[in-house]
C-alpha cells in the first residue's frame, strides 16, 4: 500500500516560515492528488490546502490564502506545503492525504493519510 511520511514540522515564532513536506511512495505519484489537513488541541480536523496530481489546480482554506502555497515535485515523490505569516493559530499537527480523486481530498475522505507532523508557532 501507499505510504506517507510527513516532515519539517517544528517550533517557529509569529510570523516566521516552515516548509512541510510529504513523501509518498508508489510508481504512480502523479496520478493522486494530494491534500493537506490539520488538527489543533481541542478542535476538529480541517482543510488547508490540496493539488491535483499534475499540479495544474489548488485549493486553499480562507484561513491560509496568501500565506501557504502547496507544490509538489513529482519526480522525488514529494508534495510541500510552504506555510508564511504563521500565527499561533496555526499550531496543529499537520497531516498529508493521498487519493485519485481531487475533490474527495477536499471532502476529507483521501484513501491514504500519514502520521502527522507537528508545527507550533509561538507569540
Amino acid at each position: 500500500q501507499v505510504q506517507l511520511v510527513e516532515s519539517g514540522g517544528g517550533l517557529v515564532q509569529t510570523g516566521g516560515s516552515l516548509r512541510l513536506s510529504c513523501a509518498a511512495s508508489g510508481r504512480t505519484f502523479s496520478s493522486y492528488a494530494v491534500g493537506w489537513f490539520r488538527q489543533a488541541p481541542g478542535k476538529e480536523r480541517e482543510f488547508v490546502a490540496a493539488i491535483s496530481g499534475s499540479g495544474g489546480s489548488t485549493a486553499y482554506a480562507d484561513s491560509v490564502k496568501g500565506r501557504f502555497t502547496v507544490s509538489r515535485d513529482n519526480a522525488k515523490n514529494t508534495v510541500y506545503l510552504q506555510m508564511n505569516s504563521l500565527k499561533p493559530e496555526d499550531t496543529a499537527v499537520y497531516y498529508c492525504t493521498l487519493d485519485r480523486s481531487f475533490g474527495t481530498i477536499i471532502q476529507g475522505r483521501g484513501a491514504y493519510w500519514g502520521k502527522g507532523t507537528l508545527v507550533t508557532v509561538s507569540s
